[in-house]
């Protein structure tokens, strides 16, 4: 797949109290992308372009469609005949062998993203889907405070619009292996979880997730469909996210700043 343009040139008139002046300003892209699978259409998405396969193969991942790399034959960006469309659907082809369920997965797709579920009734719907973690991993507060200026050197984008969220992947020690910048922070946490299936590392039981922002329900639990024990953000969690960290034995952290940060569930290892 070619690389896309992440960023886009855009007229502004700046206003202070000096006046008015017309200048060039940068703003993030935002377009959609249309996912489908043997054919048929499971989710349109808007996201910024670029690291699409890895958007694909997350999103299917945290769905629970497809376990592993193996899972997944080929993903594809389709040439359609429409101009608004080019560059912008995905075709993924998975073996015979792969169940895919798409009434189910296109409601929940559609429930997801309109908060059509709430409370126990959602965490007792996904944990049928994925199950809690066994071993949580722990690590010191050292190295969770050594993420987020890893994570800041990677937003390079961020750095030009202030527009993107981003999701970095690290492993137990603190070394980053992967980050994706998105319009949208839950994209950015299905190309970064969509690279490591591809990849070949899942599960990922020995790593650690950072996101910009606020940690929502749903990052945690896409955290948990690849089997992350331990997700931090540089904001605030919601109460559902921590209720669901807590059930599943997940650590979950917040405000991670500085040398500061909350533990919301789970815990920490001693200090070295």
């Amino acid at each position: 797949m070619k690389s896309a343009a992440l960023t886009r040139d855009w007229p502004v008139r700046r206003v202070s109290g000096r006046g008015t002046a017309v200048e060039t300003d940068v703003l993030a892209v935002e377009e959609p992308l249309e996912l489908r699978v043997r054919g048929r259409s499971v989710a349109v998405v808007m996201r910024t372009p670029g690291h699409d396969a890895d958007l694909a193969a997350g999103f299917l991942l945290t769905e629970g469609v497809v376990r592993s790399a193996e899972d997944i034959y080929d993903i594809m960006q389709c040439r359609t005949t429409k101009r608004a469309e080019k560059g912008n659907v995905v075709e993924v082809v998975l073996p015979k062998n792969v169940r895919v369920d798409f009434d189910a997965l296109t409601r929940h797709v559609f429930s997801a993203t309109s908060c059509g579920l709430c409370g126990k009734a959602t965490i007792e719907a996904v944990q049928q889907h994925f199950p809690k973690v066994k071993r949580p991993l722990r690590v010191t507060a050292k190295v969770l405070q050594s993420l987020p200026a890893q994570l800041a050197a990677a937003q390079p984008t961020f750095k030009a619009t202030g527009g993107l969220h981003a999701t970095a992947l690290f492993d137990e020690c603190g070394a980053m292996l992967a980050a994706r910048e998105d319009v949208g922070r839950h994209n950015a946490m299905d190309k970064v979880l969509g690279h490591a299936l591809r990849t070949g590392w899942l599960p990922l039981e020995r790593h650690i997730l950072l996101v910009s922002g606020r940690v929502s329900f749903e990052i945690v639990q896409k955290a948990l469909a690849a089997r992350v024990s331990v997700v931090a953000g540089i904001s605030a969690p919601t109460s559902l996210a921590a209720e669901f960290a807590r059930a599943n034995n997940q650590t979950l952290v917040g405000f991670l700043r500085g040398d500061r940060l909350n533990v919301y569930a789970g815990r920490l290892a001693p200090a070295r």
